[in-house]
C-alpha cells in the first residue's frame, strides 16, 4: 500500500513541478501529447508530410503544427504552407475542376422556415425520425457535393445531389474519402445512403455512385449489394476498389476489399476469414496492401489480384508483433508508410518494408515526453472460457512491477460491442496512464471482437448477456489467481457497450468487485431503442423492437439482458458519467442509473459534461474525467476493507 501511494503523489507532484521531472504518465501529459496525422507523400515521392495537433490543458486550446520527413528518414523540419507540395485530391488530374462539400438547406424544420413572423421562435417540427444524429440535432441542411472550376471564382459549381436530403460526405464521420475523381478526369464516384428520415435510420445500406461529368448522368455501381459500400480507391490505371458489407442493418458485418476487373466484381477477401479496416493499391497494381485485427492486434497484409476467379489469393501478413498498424498511408517503392502505436506509445509514423517485415520510426512527435517516463509491462495472456475456448487477454503492469507485493486490478470491458481491443492508445481510457496509478488492468478479447474470425466476432449479436459475460469474469478470475493481485481490491469499468457490460456485472458479480464506472453505458434498453439515433445497431444487436412481443431474441435482449430488471441486485459503489450531447447512448441512460444507485442508498457519483458527446473532447473536461476516475477508484478500490 505504501508503495502504491508514492506513485499516486508522484503523479500529483509532477503537475506542479514540470513535465520533464515525470518518471510515470500523468493526466496532464496525456491530454498534452502531440496526435499525428499523415498528409501524404510529396509529389517528388521523397518526403512524408504529416501533422500534429496538441491541446494546451490552461487555455483549453487546440493548435497544429506541419512538419516534413525523409520517406528514409533523417532531419524532420517545419513547414509553414503545404501549398502544391502534395497533390490535392479533390482537383480533377486535369486540373479543370474541384469537389467541394457543402451544406444546403433542403427541409424545413424550425419554426421560422415555418412561420416568417415568429423570428423570435425557438422550435423544431419533425414529421419522421433521423431528427438528431451523433451530437447534432437536424436542421435540414445536408452536405452535398459540387463540381467548381478550378478558374472561374464566382462558379458555383454543380450540385451532385440538387434538392435531395442525403449526405457526402456521410455523417457523422465521412471525410473526402467519400468521394474522388477517375484518373482521366471524366468521371466523380461519391458515397451517400440515397434514403431519408425513419428509412435512414434503420438502414446501413450506403452506394459508390458515379457522376459522368460529359453526359451529366449518374449511376450507382453498387445497387446489388444491400450493405456498406465505402471506400472507393481507383489504382493509377484506373481500375476501381472499395470496401463492402453485404448485409443491410448490421454495421460490423465483414468488411471486404472488392475490385472490379474486366471478368467482373471480384471480392478478394470472401474466403479469408477476417474483415478489413482499410487498403491502398501497390504501385504496380499486381495487389492490394491493407490492414485487419489479429489477434489483439492490428497488422498489415497484402492480397495479389486473381487472375482467374478460380484461384483466388490468400492474404499474407507483412508485420507481426504487440502493436497496432493502425492505418497505411502510401507506398515508397519496396515500403509502406504506416501509422502504429501500442499500449505504451501514442500513434507515430513509421515505415515497414514489405519484403522484411522491419518498420523503422520517422516521426518523433512525443519522444521527449516519453523518454522520462517508466513504461508499462504489458502481457498477453491465454485464458480458458467457459466453453473451453482459448481467449487472448491482454494483462497491463505498473512500471517497476513487482510479484511479490500486491495490487489493485481493473477489469476493463471495451465498447463496441464489435471493436477490436489491439494494441490501442486512447486518450481517455489509457493503460499506461492506468498501470501508472498503481493498477493492474485486465483486458479480455471477449466474444464479439474481431481478429479471432467471423464467428467469434459475431457471437455476441442477440446474446449480449451471454456468453461475452462469462468471458469478462473468466478473464478476471484467471488473473485474480495470481498472488500479486489483491483480490479485496478489484474494479470494473468500461464505456459504451463497456459502460453497458459494467451496468448488467454489477447486479451477478457475485462480490467480486469493490467498485464500478460506467461512461455513457445503456441502462434501460427500452428507453434506448426509443431514443437512439442509429436503430439499425439496436434492430440488429437486439432482435428487434421491444413490442415485439413474437420476436423470441428481441423479448430475450429486452428481459434478460436489460441492466434496468437487475437493479435489485445492486450492492456495489458506481460512478456514471454521461454526456449531454450523446445521441447515440442518450442522456437519460446515466440518469436512470444514477437515480436508481441513489434510492437503493449505494454510494454512487454522477459525472455530467453537457456539451460532450459520446467521447470527452475539450482538453479541460478531459482533465476533469481523470482527475474525477482516479478519485473515485481511490475512494473505493485503494481503501476498500
Amino acid at each position: 500500500m505504501k508503495n502504491i501511494c508514492i506513485i499516486v503523489l508522484t503523479s500529483l507532484f509532477t503537475y506542479t513541478a514540470g513535465i520533464s521531472q515525470s518518471k510515470v504518465m500523468t493526466p496532464e501529459q496525456l491530454i498534452e501529447l502531440n496526435r499525428v496525422s499523415a498528409i501524404g507523400l510529396d509529389k517528388d515521392g521523397e518526403q512524408v508530410l504529416f501533422r500534429t495537433s496538441s491541446y494546451n490543458v490552461k487555455t483549453n486550446e487546440r493548435s497544429t503544427q506541419t512538419y516534413a520527413v525523409p520517406v528514409n528518414g533523417g532531419a524532420v523540419k517545419s513547414i509553414d504552407e503545404i501549398g502544391d507540395l502534395v497533390p490535392d485530391k479533390n482537383v480533377s488530374p486535369d486540373g479543370k475542376w474541384k469537389l467541394v462539400a457543402k451544406e444546403v438547406k433542403i427541409q424545413k424544420v424550425s419554426g421560422m422556415d415555418h412561420y416568417d413572423d415568429v423570428p423570435q421562435s425557438n422550435v423544431h417540427i419533425y414529421n419522421e425520425l433521423n431528427y438528431r444524429h451523433w451530437d447534432t440535432w437536424e436542421d435540414g441542411s445536408y452536405s452535398h457535393l459540387f463540381i467548381q472550376s478550378t478558374t472561374d471564382t464566382e462558379d458555383q459549381g454543380i450540385d451532385l445531389m440538387e434538392g435531395k436530403p442525403f449526405d457526402c460526405p456521410q455523417k457523422p464521420f465521412g471525410g473526402d474519402e467519400d468521394y474522388i475523381w477517375s484518373p482521366d478526369a471524366k468521371k466523380v464516384l461519391y458515397v451517400t445512403k440515397k434514403l431519408a428520415g425513419t428509412d435512414y435510420a434503420v438502414s446501413t445500406n450506403t452506394d459508390i455512385y458515379e457522376y459522368n461529368v460529359d453526359t451529366k448522368q449518374t449511376t450507382n455501381l453498387t445497387e446489388n449489394n444491400k450493405g456498406y459500400d465505402t471506400h472507393p480507391v481507383y489504382s493509377s490505371q484506373g481500375i476501381l476498389a472499395w470496401l463492402q458489407m453485404k448485409r443491410d442493418g448490421y454495421e460490423s458485418d465483414k468488411n471486404d476489399i472488392v475490385v472490379r476487373l474486366p471478368q467482373g466484381d471480384v471480392n478478394l477477401t470472401a474466403r479469408w476469414d477476417g474483415t478489413v479496416y482499410g487498403f491502398i493499391w501497390s504501385e504496380d497494381e499486381s495487389k492490394i496492401y491493407f490492414n485487419a485485427p489479429v489477434g489483439g492486434t492490428v497488422h498489415a497484409f497484402e492480397i495479389e489480384l486473381p487472375k482467374n476467379t478460380k484461384s483466388m489469393p490468400q492474404p499474407k501478413q507483412i508485420s507481426e508483433g504487440a502493436f497496432d498498424v493502425n492505418g497505411i498511408i502510401a507506398q515508397h517503392k519496396n515500403q509502406l508508410i504506416v501509422y502504429r502505436r501500442d499500449m505504451n506509445h501514442a500513434t507515430e509514423i513509421y515505415t515497414l518494408d514489405i519484403r522484411s517485415g522491419k518498420m523503422k520510426q520517422l516521426s518523433h512527435a512525443n519522444d521527449e515526453i516519453y523518454k522520462d517516463i517508466k513504461m508499462s509491462t504489458i502481457e498477453k495472456r491465454i485464458v480458458k472460457t467457459t466453453d473451453g475456448q482459448n481467449m487472448p487477454t491482454w494483462v497491463i503492469y505498473p512500471p517497476d512491477f513487482d510479484p511479490e507485493k500486491k495490487y489493485p486490478t481493473l477489469l476493463y470491458c471495451q465498447g463496441g460491442p464489435q471493436g477490436a481491443l489491439s494494441q490501442f492508445y486512447s486518450f481517455r481510457w489509457n493503460f499506461q496512464l492506468m498501470a501508472a496509478n498503481g493498477y493492474i488492468i485486465v483486458a479480455p478479447n471477449r466474444r464479439g471482437m474481431p481478429g479471432y474470425g467471423v464467428e467469434w466476432n459475431e457471437q455476441i449479436s442477440k446474446d449480449y448477456g451471454g456468453q461475452n459475460m462469462k468471458d469478462y469474469l473468466s478473464a478476471i478470475d484467471d488473473v485474480a489467481k495470481e498472488a500479486y493481485v489483491d483480490k479485496d481490491r478489484m474494479g470494473c469499468i468500461g464505456a459504451s457497450y463497456g459502460g453497458y457490460s459494467v451496468f448488467y456485472l454489477a447486479s451477478r458479480h457475485e462480490g467480486r468487485f469493490k467498485s464500478f464506472i460506467s461512461h455513457d453505458g445503456i441502462f434501460n434498453w427500452r428507453s434506448m431503442y426509443g431514443t437512439t439515433e442509429e436503430l439499425f445497431f439496436v434492430n440488429w444487436d437486439l432482435g428487434g423492437a421491444y413490442w415485439d412481443k413474437e420476436n423470441k431474441a428481441a423479448q430475450k435482449s429486452y428481459s434478460d439482458f436489460n441492466p434496468i430488471n437487475f437493479v435489485d441486485q445492486w450492492d456495489t459503489p458506481i460512478l456514471i458519467i454521461q454526456g449531454g450531447k450523446d445521441y447515440r447512448v442518450p442522456i437519460g441512460q446515466g440518469l436512470e442509473a444514477f437515480q436508481a444507485a441513489q434510492l437503493k442508498g449505494i454510494k454512487s457519483r454522477l459525472l455530467y459534461f453537457p456539451e460532450e458527446n459520446h467521447w470527452v473532447l475539450s482538453a479541460q473536461n478531459s482533465l476533469v474525467w481523470q482527475r474525477e476516475f482516479y478519485k473515485w477508484l481511490e475512494e473505493t478500490v485503494k481503501e476498500a476493507n
